[in-house]
């Protein structure tokens, strides 16, 4: 098998099983990860959230809550004290991503570089930001906003950027990883992974929630300046 053939099988998603009924809806692998990487958190949540106590806290409570409050405070400060009530979803999509864009270093291939996966983080973002906008404005000014030509634009734009930049990113560091283990399968990878598994991946899940962070406070602050 030559690098084009490696690499091309290695691009591919492939189906793990299928669910006989309507006619076989088949799942792929990019799913099945993805299922992993919500067992992980879920996993890691409860066992981190067990037992803890209001006086007295154990070194363990004190680390979560250290970690848990830098995570809020760093959403918080990419969308602002207006969109408090929206920092449990943008830190919950900051940890899967994360998660999902460095799980290939553990020999799982990233659910990122499906672009179903991509996709689908786009949509529930742009349609959190519709939501926050009806909220905000009110379903009559919401409604008058898609008038505008601009306006409509945006509401196909902004998810398709969202959705084709982190898989962009993704696809990309991944192939280049796979390249350089084919050629230099020692060694050389393991250099290469710490910048485009770990940072680089690390850095598209920040990029991917401050985007859609910034969507939602055009949303709050458009309303507040007209108030």
């Amino acid at each position: 098998m030559d690098l084009a053939e490696r690499l091309q099988e290695e691009l591919q998603c492939e189906t793990v099983f299928t669910i006989p009924i309507f006619g076989g809806i088949p799942v792929y692998e990019s799913t099945v990860v993805s299922w992993i990487v919500i067992a992980v958190l879920g996993l890691v949540a409860f066992l981190l959230t067990r037992r803890l106590k209001v006086h007295h806290i154990s070194k363990r409570q004190a680390a979560v809550e250290y970690a848990v409050t830098g995570l809020q405070n760093l959403v918080k400060g990419m969308i602002g004290e207006d969109g408090v009530a929206f920092v449990p979803y943008l830190v919950t999509v900051l940890l899967y991503i994360g998660i999902s864009n460095i799980i290939g270093m553990f020999g799982f291939k990233p659910p990122t570089k499906d672009l179903n996966v991509t996709a689908a983080l786009a949509i529930m973002s742009i349609l959190l930001v519709q939501f926050a906008t009806i909220r905000y404005k009110g379903v009559g000014k919401w409604a008058k906003g898609l008038l505008n030509p601009i306006n409509i634009l945006e509401t196909f734009t902004r998810p398709l950027s969202l959705c084709m930049r982190l898989f962009g990113n993704v696809l990309g560091a991944f192939v280049v990883m796979k390249l350089i283990e084919c050629v230099v399968p020692v060694g050389l990878p393991l250099v290469f992974s710490m910048y485009f598994d770990i940072f680089d991946g690390l850095l598209q899940a920040y990029v991917f929630v401050f985007l859609t962070a910034l969507y939602l406070q055009e949303a709050v602050e458009r309303e507040k300046a007209k108030e």
